[in-house]
């Protein structure tokens, strides 16, 4: 039988695209970026905002593993351009640097 967990878990997955910049600077400006560091699982981070699992996300906010983005992120983003895997969990937009980009020039 399929928890409800995995049927949220599959739901997320499909939901996540990759976005560029430009396309999350709104949500940035209304403060709903969050950013999910290199090597955390995206869809991981999602489901445990999306259950509300204060516990484990008061534990990777505090190690840093996830963070609302700041200024200097927005500003930093803005000079490199990268491109971001990204799925909503309302209100938030959780993001995170597509691995292994090129620079360009």
């Amino acid at each position: 039988m399929t928890s409800p967990s995995d049927l949220l878990r599959a739901k997320l997955n499909l939901e996540t695209a990759q976005l560029a910049w430009p396309e999350l600077e709104r949500h940035f400006a209304r403060g709903d970026v969050i950013k999910v560091a290199t090597g955390m699982d995206l869809i991981d981070a999602a489901l445990n905002i999306a259950e509300n699992n204060a516990a484990t996300v008061q534990e990777w906010l505090a190690e840093g593993r996830i963070a609302r983005a700041q200024l200097s992120d927005a500003e930093d983003w803005h000079a490199r351009k990268p491109m971001f895997w990204a799925v909503v969990v309302a209100p938030w937009v959780l993001v995170q640097e597509v691995a292994g980009q090129l620079e360009a020039d």
